[in-house]
């Protein structure tokens, strides 16, 4: 296990100076007979930069970023990373990162995962952590049976990669399993400590009431080659069995630090940095969760507070989330080898 801490404040990573045409973008829906109906999602694509330019994203809260609609597609290989979103995100939440990737070479496709997405969530039903696994392996499909995508995919780099309940989901992906009696015991101990504890209780939703079998079987894809985990979720309660079939190529992310560290995503307190000794661990210092969350226009923080949605624009004192962002995708450009 390999751990840095960096100072996003006073070091970026940066992987190249070259100006990259602005990311291709191709939105799709597909039948998701897993959760009995549709379900959307996007692409994004390193572009020749012609096509449709508009902003997206953008928002009286978040800057948006700029995309190429109907765009050539750049010609060669490329490697692909399915993102997922966090609990009550979006495709629109790490779109920052979508195209930042793309930008530099790299095939994304994203979903607004059905019951655990803004404007279509239900705590129960989102709670079934394995239909979201489901949602990225179809995409994966959608885009390799996409002519326009096919023949350009790199099968050797396919990273699945996500932020918090979607870290999970692309440990998930990756092989790890989860641990049903783990968690229960967690959130037994930690209660309104932990923030998904918490969040849990407020809705009135017990992890003991989801059958077992379904939380603890894989749902890994055979596909995948390595995982990105940005201060993922549900990973107390994990012992050396749950890691065994985990892909090689593992690279988590962690937050923050002490008061600024998540809790329910604090992968070091929580024992699963400890049971991959070969991974690639870094914690990005000043910086908090929702740190990784789109870049903040000057009056979010104003319009958050009132609206009582803080502090996701709140960053700790010192934050450069800008640098922050950079970072992260430093990381994954360097374990896909763009």
């Amino acid at each position: 296990m390999k751990t840095t801490v960096s100072s996003a404040a006073a070091f970026c990573l940066v992987a190249s100076t070259a100006i990259a045409e602005p990311a291709g973008y191709t939105p799709f829906g597909v039948d998701a007979l897993h959760h009995g109906r549709g379900m959307i999602g996007a692409i994004w694509y390193p572009s020749m930069g012609d096509g449709r330019a508009f902003d997206f994203a953008d928002s009286p809260v978040f800057h948006g970023v700029k995309v190429v609609e109907e765009a050539t597609l750049q010609d060669g290989t490329h490697p692909v990373v399915l993102l997922s979103h966090g609990m009550g995100g979006n495709i629109r939440s790490l779109t920052w990162l979508a195209t930042d990737l793309a930008e530099q070479g790299a095939i994304v496709v994203a979903v607004n995962h059905p019951n655990s997405t803004w404007g279509d969530f239900d705590m129960a039903l989102g709670l079934q952590h394995w239909t979201r696994a489901q949602d990225l392996s179809l995409a994966l499909d959608t885009l390799l049976s996409d002519p326009k995508f096919a023949g350009h995919i790199d099968d050797t780099r396919i990273m699945a990669a996500g932020f918090s309940y979607g870290g999970w989901t692309a440990l998930s992906l990756g092989g790890l399993l989860a641990d049903h009696a783990g968690y229960v015991d967690h959130c037994a101990q930690y209660g309104e400590t932990s923030s998904h504890c918490n969040d849990l209780i407020g809705a009135d939703v017990a992890i003991s009431d989801i059958g077992a079998a379904d939380w603890n079987a894989s749902y890994a894809d055979p596909r995948i080659t390595h995982v990105t985990a940005i201060d993922p979720g549900l990973i107390w309660g994990l012992d050396p069995a749950n890691v065994t079939d985990l892909v090689k190529n593992v690279r988590l992310i962690g937050l923050g630090q002490g008061d600024d560290r998540l809790l329910a995503t604090d992968f070091d307190s929580s024992g699963l940095a400890g049971l991959l000794p070969d991974a690639q661990i870094n914690n990005i210092v000043p910086a908090m969760h929702f740190t990784a969350l789109p870049l903040c226009k000057p009056m979010a923080e104003a319009i958050l507070i009132e609206e009582q949605d803080d502090p996701v624009c709140t960053d700790p004192e010192g934050t450069n989330r800008e640098a922050v962002h950079a970072n992260i995708v430093a990381y994954i450009m360097a374990d896909l080898e763009l």
